[in-house]
């Protein structure tokens, strides 16, 4: 699923001319709220009404193609795996300008109570919706 199109901008490129290294991760992140809403149907009215949101552990990308000033760009995800109380999710930025991968981002999540800042289980509800999404492997 399409997470994210975006435009890498001249000011989100470095002393080198490529985009720098914290604009990928806020492209990540910000497509990382698409595809909770889609999967989970969580939004921000959970943060205020059930407390519960969802805290990054691990993080692990692979540049693959530079990206320059001016290249269109397009993130999809593809949830791996669904644990107890974590999710793996898959995302690829696509170069659309120069029909290339850019980068990927594996990252695992935790379902995380906010007044306890602790992780949860992830409801058996949650699981149940986002089975549909579980790429098979």
């Amino acid at each position: 699923m399409i997470v994210y199109k975006g435009i890498n901008h001249p000011n989100l490129c470095d002393v080198m001319g490529h985009m720098t290294t914290r604009h990928y991760v806020a492209m990540f992140d910000d497509g990382s709220y698409h595809f909770l809403h889609t999967v989970f149907g969580w939004s921000a009215e959970h943060l205020t009404k059930e407390k519960t949101g969802w805290a990054d552990v691990r993080h692990v990308i692979e540049y693959q193609a530079e990206v320059a000033e001016g290249d269109l760009l397009e993130i999809t995800a593809q949830l791996l795996k669904i644990g107890n109380k974590s999710i793996t999710v898959l995302y690829e930025m696509q170069n659309v300008s120069k029909k290339a991968l850019a980068a990927t981002l594996e990252s695992t999540s935790v379902y995380f109570d906010l007044e306890a800042r602790t992780a949860i289980p992830i409801t058996s509800t949650m699981k149940a919706t986002a089975q549909k999404y579980l790429i098979e492997t």
